[in-house]
């Protein structure tokens, strides 16, 4: 099998209204969609995205521009078309967006050989189970009232959720806390509760915020504060007893390998974006698992299964409804739980009628 061409479609999904954390304002996602095409007829999909369609057009460019490392490659060879896209970006940096406009490209080829093996990505990983804990990540915004997170941590139940998030990161922690009250009073003490500050805290803050997080029985309280200050994590983690998640704005396994060293995080959130793709996140997951630390995949829910099914180490799927509407296949939530997808490859496809309903330029 040989990829004969690559395609890209720009696209934009807006969220109306938009969505507040402690740092961000959230109006859409723009994702550039990458298509493999073989000689065997088989196409291979992956994306890569932004926050409010900013810099797509950049994107965009950097994954044309890998375009003759792929084009004639066989997609089994993975690794090698990983490694060359990986040597070619090394003058511009090895991190930021040279990393997403691989990330769509490896995913693609992944997809490819699942495809032509006529099986789920999961399984040729190993397997090592049918289904995995999914946690509701669309909702619980800053920008909510208390009565709409109430409303709105009752509909995730309602939706078959057992697990929900909660964003962190009000002026005061007094209004943090009346918020995450609100919502585990909501819920009652069975349904899992996280918490994320989206790294808007100080070092101080967040351990007085979250001594008093200790009451409601978090699973995690998450990205306290910037990624980069790795040992104002660990400062976190060791005065707390809620576990500290981290991790999804590092690159490759380099970053999460510093995160390890100085022991910034409980659980590892490695994104795949900046992964660079399956390939790179099958190794963080495994540097992970050597540590005895667990991972939790960030937002691309549908591509995170592939790793959710194969390493044992991952303990939830954060279930992001962004994506949904690109999509002919769904992320249906039982009891809890989401299904490994026995379809080939990633086990979702693109929906071309809404591709052209959300296509820019």
């Amino acid at each position: 099998m040989k990829i004969t061409a690559l395609r890209t479609a720009r696209v934009e999904i807006p969220i109306d209204p938009p969505l507040k954390t402690s740092i961000h304002e959230i109006r859409s996602v723009g994702c550039v969609l990458v298509f493999l095409d073989t000689d065997e007829g088989l196409t291979g999909e992956g994306y890569s995205f932004t926050l409010s369609g900013e810099r797509l057009d950049v994107i965009e460019a950097l994954v044309r521009s890998l375009e003759k490392l792929v084009v004639g490659q066989d997609p089994h060879d993975v690794e090698a078309i990983w490694r060359a896209m990986w040597n070619d970006i090394h003058f511009v940096g090895r991190a930021g967006l040279t990393i997403f406009a691989m990330t769509g490209i490896d995913t693609a080829c992944w997809d490819l050989v699942g495809k032509a093996a006529g099986k789920p990505l999961y399984k040729l990983f190993g397997g090592c189970r049918d289904s995995i804990k999914a946690y509701a990540s669309g909702g619980l915004w800053l920008s909510l009232s208390i009565d709409e997170l109430v409303a709105e941590a009752e509909g995730f139940i309602a939706q078959g959720f057992r697990a929900m998030k909660a964003r962190l990161g009000k002026p005061s922690i007094d209004e943090d806390i009346e918020r995450i009250a609100a919502v585990r009073a909501a819920i009652g003490p069975d349904i899992d509760l996280m918490a994320d500050a989206n790294q808007g805290l100080t070092v101080d803050h967040a351990i007085r915020l979250g001594r008093k997080l200790e009451d409601f029985n978090l699973v995690w309280f998450e990205e306290p504060v910037p990624t980069h200050d790795h040992e104002g994590h660990a400062q976190i983690a060791a005065a707390l007893d809620t576990p500290i998640a981290s991790g999804e704005t590092e690159y490759t396994h380099q970053g999460i390998k510093r995160m390890i060293d100085a022991k910034a995080a409980d659980v590892l959130m490695p994104d795949l974006q900046r992964m660079g793709g399956l390939t790179e996140f099958r190794k963080v997951a495994a540097l992970a698992e050597a540590h005895d630390i667990p991972i939790s995949p960030h937002i691309f829910s549908e591509q995170s299964l592939a790793i959710a099914g194969s390493a044992p180490n991952c303990i939830y799927l954060e279930h992001m409804p962004w994506f949904e509407p690109l999509y002919n296949e769904a992320m249906p939530v039982e009891d809890g739980m989401i299904a490994l997808p026995d379809r080939p490859g990633i086990g979702f496809t693109f929906n071309l009628d809404a591709v052209e309903r959300f296509k820019i330029g």
